[in-house]
């Protein structure tokens, strides 16, 4: 199949890239630490095709909402195959993990207030652990000196509160989870993150089947932190307290796996020319790439239509097809001009996209999947009628 043949827009995945960046991670766990789960993070990217592959890989499903766990039910992961997060759960969904021998993480007071519903006393589950990061890796955090909201603190003592309280009812508690959201990704972080395991399992003299680090390090990107940087690190550091014949290292990678393996194929539509500067009206948006408008820059390629000589123009401002004048993704600068017809390639554009794009202006655009020199369609652009069959409310009397 000829990709110029395929209208646009749409995103297409490369398997050879998901092989490769699933390969790279459980060489580097299997020569690190052995004892590892790797658990897909769902909401990266739900796509049905990626969950499946994901489970055909081995890993388990991260899922944090009763809908997200019910995806991973309905997809055909096994009940102990997935690791149930934060504080989205429902009771019922909650409960049943819990009896199902999933991995799951409490995160919330009532959470705890919910295990009085289970029958008996060989039930285990983890908990989310909230601590000072900044304070030991100062800018390098997303929320900076305000901290995280998630799990139980450290520091101020709720997190031996929730212990506490969790022992009285009889429940063991097998595992810390210690996720973190940084905007640097370095391996210091995750260094930090294994530290404070190793002091909470050593303060509250708790013996874990598993620590829990979560994810967002790199991956799939030159010049960046490989795998083995992490967890060498993570693991000299988990060895002073912990036995990887006892004690499995969890890690939750969406990004450094599904990134890199994603790209969205735009097509130029029209040239604008003002006053002022010069417009390239695409049939893609920044919506479709960057929903939450938080990026500053893309990875890209131009495929020009023909080889003829095109005036260089001092500035092209290259835009979405939506009617918000923010939908604005690069500028060119002495760059030949843009003409209708040529597209526009973006890349590494497989997280936080397709889960999070909205239904604005244009409904979802097809995905393909490259494997080899074959390549099929995933899912097919939706039509109206699809948007209309999603969106009937159902009668009350």
């Amino acid at each position: 199949m000829n990709t110029h043949d395929l209208k646009t827009p749409y995103f297409i995945i490369d398997k050879k890239t998901l092989n490769d960046g699933v390969k790279k991670l459980k060489n580097a766990l299997k020569s690190s630490w052995g004892n590892t789960i790797i658990g897909y993070s769902y909401k990266t990217n739900s796509l049905p095709w990626i969950i499946k592959y994901f489970k055909e890989q081995g890993c388990y499903a991260e899922v944090v909402s009763d809908d997200e766990y019910n995806l991973a039910r309905s997809t055909g992961i096994e009940k102990n195959h997935i690791i149930y997060n934060g504080v989205a759960k429902s009771k019922e969904t909650f409960l049943t993990a819990i009896k199902d021998h999933a991995i799951v993480n409490i995160d919330a007071e009532y959470e705890i207030h919910w295990l009085d519903e289970l029958q008996g006393d060989n039930f285990e589950i983890g908990i989310r652990v909230n601590f000072d990061l900044e304070s030991k890796c100062p800018g390098q955090t997303q929320c900076g000196i305000d901290g995280e909201r998630f799990g139980f603190c450290y520091e101020n003592g709720e997190l031996k509160k929730a212990i506490e309280k969790i022992n009285k009812k009889g429940i063991k508690i097998v595992g810390l989870h210690l996720h973190k959201s940084s905007k640097t990704r370095m391996p210091d972080i995750y260094r930090i993150i294994a530290e404070i395991s190793v002091e909470i399992a050593r303060a509250y003299n708790l013996n874990l089947k598993y620590i829990d680090i979560g994810g967002g390090f790199f991956g799939g990107l030159d010049n960046k932190p490989s795998f083995p940087e992490y967890f060498n690190m993570v693991s000299d550091v988990l060895r002073q307290q912990f036995n990887p014949d006892n004690t499995a290292l969890i890690v939750e990678p969406g990004m450094a796996l599904i990134g890199a393996a994603v790209d969205y194929v735009t097509t130029v539509l029209d040239i604008k020319k003002t006053n002022r500067n010069t417009f390239v009206i695409t049939d893609g948006s920044r919506i479709q790439i960057d929903p939450l408008m938080t990026k500053s820059s893309y990875f890209y390629d131009v495929i020009k239509i023909d080889s003829q000589y095109r005036e260089k123009l001092k500035k092209q401002i290259v835009s979405g097809f939506t009617c918000m004048e923010h939908d604005r993704l690069f500028e060119l600068k002495e760059e030949s001009q843009l003409v209708p017809g040529d597209r526009i390639i973006y890349h590494k554009v497989g997280a936080y996209t397709m889960c999070l794009s909205p239904l604005f202006i244009k409904w979802f655009p097809d995905i393909y999947i490259k494997s080899e020199e074959k390549m099929d369609k995933i899912r097919k652009k939706w039509k109206t009628i699809d948007y209309i069959n999603c969106n009937i409310g159902e009668q009350t009397s």
